[in-house]
């Protein structure tokens, strides 16, 4: 009886794989997504001034911290350029402008600033 629920068994194990096999792509992709990933991905590089923390300006001299602070607290944002509207110094708008092509704007995302903490939102170098 053993031998017989054994073989039973294997034999569902067997066609469960199977399936697997034969079910098209697109259904086994169709499950859940990462939505960090994907507002990573939407900003192709660029710093997200709507959903970025602080430390993501220390690739830009002059920015950090408090610049880069300003503008986290700042948002957000429905342009780059709505930054120009903050109360900035004649020197912090020129930093801005200096690097304006490295930051775009998406849409505020709780996967990314869940907490409210982007001024040190953990991540280290």
């Amino acid at each position: 009886m053993k031998r017989l629920a054994a073989w039973l068994m294997s034999g569902v194990v067997l066609f469960g794989l199977l399936a697997l096999l034969w079910l098209p792509a697109p259904v086994l992709a169709a499950g859940p997504r990462n939505i960090a990933d994907d507002k990573i991905a939407e900003r192709a590089g660029k710093v997200d001034l709507n959903n970025c923390s602080v430390r993501r300006f220390q690739d830009y001299p002059g920015m950090f911290p408090t610049l880069a602070g300003k503008i986290v607290l700042g948002g957000p944002y429905s342009s780059v350029d709505d930054v120009l509207k903050l109360d900035l110094s004649e020197r912090q708008k020129e930093l801005f402008n200096k690097y304006k092509d490295n930051f775009t704007v998406t849409e505020a995302s709780i996967a990314l600033n869940e907490g409210d903490d982007r001024i040190n939102d953990g991540q280290y170098r």
